[in-house]
């Protein structure tokens, strides 16, 4: 057996990652020492010299494999140097720079300055102690750059760039006469830094007018280009969409009969799905079900290789914005001749699944088919018909269609919660424009069983789609989804601790475990900081040719399969599938290796975040804009998140984020307790944490970064013997006070409603110099599932 210091010192040496295989095989271990290894990496991972990521262990800041990274800049000798794009700097600090090894001529991606890369990692400690990485592909031309609104000077020429970026609030650029470009004021305008003066503010000369804000629904355009998110299709890409001609009868099964029907949210332009059900007459299966779930049939129209697949590559996935969608595939293809339209011919890989009266997948078939639509409901539409409110369109359908669907999906729930996967309460906010692109309202869309029954279909449909393609030994992308990893488990166990909730002492947590603490806040005051907290305990999914099932949905292999219209992860397994059952030439290219799919995993997981963080970051600006008007005004809001730097908090009302800087609490010094997840003041033991109801006062408001900064008015918690850093002690239980200092304890969390501050103890404190800190994210806006922007599914 190999000593601690010798393992972490093997996997290092291996590009800093290795499965347990791997490292068994190299020191010859037998079975009962397979057993010591596993303790021994449980140790090490609990001193934290090791972690581990899917299957494998790796050590914490090393890198290895593929990876995505951003080319920053020149070393003295002119190598390019880059960056990873994902790195975790509170725990590793800064980002390492790779040294990147650049292809001869002719002989692979020549990349430059700016350029988002996929690198594979093949000298972890090169000369100079850099790592080495070779470019595999270049995703992105120069897809960093330095953006702004250009505010034109009052007299003469000239101006100012107002920063985009949060994190550069306050550091304006000064652009001199002729520097300009025809930039009008209140444009979105990309620059470049000219020479610096040693005094005064940055100057900086404007490369391109990329569009005005001033016009309708342009706010998204901010994300768009700060992002680099590709939004213009070239001429080739749309020559190839104009051509496509629709798909006949030839070589298929013809299913248009069959009344499939689409259930889609009322503005949805493109139906990639649709479904029908049946009660099963084999007296075999007994209350049983024949689902049948059709997909639009995007890979007959998109050959690999072609240029609309190089651009559906690029692009990942569809974008989803309050005011528009930056679409994967060109309108001819996704919103005609893919869109499955009522009562038009529309090709589709459809699967037949056998579903027991228990719940449970018996079988099923795929086929590749020519389908009609019945009908085009959306998901309030079909609800209102089962709850006996039909309409012309629903009445004829609502006994031979849609009770059908309802039945089997009362036998889907049975399953489901046998399975048990994990069920986080958290409501979802839209934002309602006017016609000018503002916002007129922001509202929680009711959950209906409408939505349930889609979402659950397409999740046994995906599973089906994983399965088949396992069965037949053909190359996949898998939709994974990680557990929590011990670092994440050990401070939510803390913070749990300091609620008299217990979470397993085990690595090998469940989602039944969480399921198990949120059943036991249901309904009360602290419910929604429970949420919050778990749901930052999870890890983010991801795609990967390597499977290790998906934690958050409690299932043991996944793939998207159901929206290939908006995600090339689902083209890709629609390719598979065309390939395992020999349904045509359009399938998945013969030698497509595992390593060419970890390279697309990587590069779609980079686009879904990518779409994430953009989608995000525009609601933010929507929602400042439309509070920039309301300075000194007051709000009911919730702590969303606590840092050394201060308290994130959202708005009940609209559900903006914003920061409140810890220098602004009071005249107490405030030190940030990690298990409590709250901010402490070190002399009066006030308390201010995660979950906290508050009233706050808006005082500044940043509309094109989208940042707000607030005051807190609200009194916090007073705990006895809280000092930050120290163990947490029990909380007393509800309603037995614990005297100190003249004041009763509230249970943080517990909602008393927000005390204002009396007179003679003012709360503003200092003023804060604008900062606004990002805005909170979490694994995935729609839970750990990972749907990524726009309609929110499995």
């Amino acid at each position: 057996m190999p000593t601690k210091a010798e393992l972490t010192a093997f996997i290092a040496a291996r590009g800093g990652e290795v499965d347990k295989r791997e490292i068994a095989r190299a020191y010859g271990l037998n079975s009962a020492q397979k057993i010591e290894l596993k303790a021994l990496l449980r140790d090490l991972a609990e001193d934290g010299a090791v972690e581990r990521r899917r299957r494998k262990v790796h050590v914490p800041g090393a890198l290895g494999g593929v990876l995505l990274a951003d080319i920053s800049s020149r070393d003295a000798d002119g190598e390019l140097i880059a960056v990873p794009v994902e790195w975790d700097e509170e725990q590793h600090g800064e980002p390492p720079r790779i040294r990147v090894v650049t292809p001869r001529r002719g002989q692979g991606p020549a990349p430059g300055l700016s350029d988002r890369v996929l690198l594979r990692i093949f000298d972890d400690r090169a000369q100079e102690g850099l790592p080495t990485g070779r470019v595999i592909k270049v995703l992105e031309k120069a897809r960093k750059q330095t953006i702004g609104i250009f505010r034109a000077a009052p007299h003469g020429g000239g101006g100012r760039i107002i920063p985009v970026d949060k994190k550069n609030l306050g550091r304006e650029l000064q652009v001199p006469p002729g520097a300009e470009q025809e930039a009008q004021d209140g444009d979105l305008v990309s620059v470049e830094l000219m020479r610096q003066r040693v005094f005064g503010l940055p100057t900086a000369r404007v490369k391109e007018r990329l569009g005005s804000l001033a016009t309708e629904k342009a706010i998204s355009l901010v994300a768009i280009h700060a992002h680099g998110i590709p939004h213009v299709f070239p001429p080739a890409v749309l020559e190839e969409a104009a051509a496509a001609k629709p798909v006949k009868l030839a070589g298929r099964e013809d299913w248009r009969k069959l009344p499939l029907v689409t259930i889609d949210p009322p503005d949805a332009k493109d139906h990639d799905d649709a479904v029908h059900a049946e009660a099963d007459e084999d007296p075999a299966n007994k209350g049983g079900f024949i689902l049948t779930v059709a997909i639009a049939d995007v890979a007959a129209y998109i050959p690999p290789g072609s240029a609309l697949d190089r651009e559906a590559l690029l692009r990942g996935n569809s974008v989803y914005f309050p005011d528009r969608v930056v679409p994967m595939l060109p309108e001819r293809i996704s919103n005609d001749l893919c869109s499955l339209r009522p009562h038009e011919d529309r090709p589709a890989l459809a699967v037949r699944m056998v579903i027991g009266a228990d719940g449970r997948k018996r079988g099923h078939t795929f086929h590749r088919v020519l389908m009609r639509s019945a009908a085009k409901l959306a998901y309030a539409q079909a609800q209102a018909a089962i709850d006996g409110q039909a309409d012309e369109v629903t009445d004829p359908l609502v006994e031979g269609v849609l009770r059908p669907l309802y039945a089997a999906y009362a036998c889907l729930k049975i399953a489901r919660e046998a399975r048990q996967p994990l069920d986080l309460d958290l409501p979802e906010r839209k934002i309602v424009l006017k016609d000018d692109g503002t916002v007129d309202r922001v509202i929680v869309p009711q959950r209906l069983d409408a939505h349930r029954l889609i979402e659950e279909f397409m999740i046994l449909a995906n599973v089906a789609a994983a399965e088949t393609l396992e069965e037949k030994r053909t190359p996949l992308v898998y939709r994974v989804h990680d557990g929590p990893t011990l670092e994440k488990l050990s401070i939510l166990r803390e913070f749990l601790a300091t609620l008299d909730i217990k979470l397993p002492k085990s690595d090998q947590v469940r989602p039944s475990n969480f399921n198990h603490i949120l059943a036991q806040v249901v309904g009360s005051d602290i419910a929604p900081m429970v949420n919050q907290v778990v749901l930052r305990s999870q890890s983010q999914a991801e795609y990967s040719p390597e499977n290790y099932g998906h934690f958050g949905l409690n299932l043991r292999r996944y793939a998207h399969f159901t929206s290939p219209i908006r995600r090339y992860s689902d083209l890709i397994v629609h390719r598979g599938l065309v390939r395992a059952h020999h349904f045509g030439k359009d399938g998945l290219p013969e030698g497509t290796t595992a390593e060419q799919l970890a390279e697309v995993a990587t590069a779609i997981s980079g686009t879904e975040r990518r779409a994430m963080a953009a989608e995000r970051e525009t609601v933010d600006r929507l929602i400042a804009h439309h509070l920039a008007d309301q300075i000194g005004a007051t709000f009911a809001a919730r702590i969303t998140g606590a840092t050394k730097a201060g308290l994130f908090v959202a708005l009940d009302e609209t559900g903006a984020d914003g920061f409140i800087p810890a220098s602004t609490l009071g005249a107490d010094y405030y030190r940030f307790d990690e298990a409590r997840q709250a901010l402490v003041g070190d002399r009066t033991g006030e308390m201010h944490r995660i979950g906290d109801r508050v009233e706050v006062k808006l005082v500044e408001a940043a509309p094109v970064a989208g940042a707000l900064r607030f005051e807190l008015l609200s009194e916090g918690a007073y705990v006895r013997g809280a000092r930050a850093g120290a163990r947490p002690g029990r909380r007393p239980a509800p309603g037995k006070a614990a005297v100190g200092k003249g004041r009763s304890f509230k249970p943080a969390g517990d909602a008393a409603g927000p005390a204002r501050k009396g007179p003679g103890k003012p709360r503003t404190g200092k003023a804060g110099g604008g900062k606004s800190g990002p805005s909170k994210s979490g694994p995935s806006k729609s839970g750990p599932s990972g749907a990524g922007g726009g309609r929110k599914r499995p």
